[in-house]
């Protein structure tokens, strides 16, 4: 009679899958933002004014910034913890202050929403770190 054995799962193999999936949760966030910040950004009028143009402004700089991180995230260790470090507290400020920009616009609220759920993804990713 074979008996086949399980080998259980260690807790360094569970921190590890718990990691990845935090860097998942925390790339995906990232997309999601700099979708909505681009779109936000693109429904601005270029002539509309100095607020116009700051929403505009900070739109496009989280999307690229979100950007950025999400490929940071998405790289095969690429890059070595401090420099994720790095991004991902960049995107977080990035977020929160567009999303404080957002905020004041009326049918911009979904946007302050990626926004906010980015930075909060980033933040629980980088306690990962510690």
């Amino acid at each position: 009679m074979t008996s086949t054995s399980t080998t259980p799962t260690t807790t360094s193999q569970q921190e590890l899958i718990q990691f990845l999936e935090d860097r998942f949760a925390c790339a995906q966030a990232c997309t999601e933002c700099a979708r909505a910040c681009a779109l936000r950004a693109s429904l601005v009028d270029p002539g509309g004014g100095e607020e116009q143009e700051l929403l505009r402004r900070k739109g496009i700089m989280c999307a690229e910034v979100c950007d950025a991180t999400c490929r940071v995230l998405s790289e095969q260790n690429s890059q070595d913890e401090a420099g994720i470090r790095a991004q991902l507290e960049w995107c977080r400020g990035v977020c929160l202050e567009a999303a404080h920009v957002f905020d004041r616009h009326p049918g911009a609220e979904q946007t302050a929403d990626a926004c906010r759920t980015c930075a909060k993804a980033c933040g629980e990713f980088i306690a990962t770190l510690d």
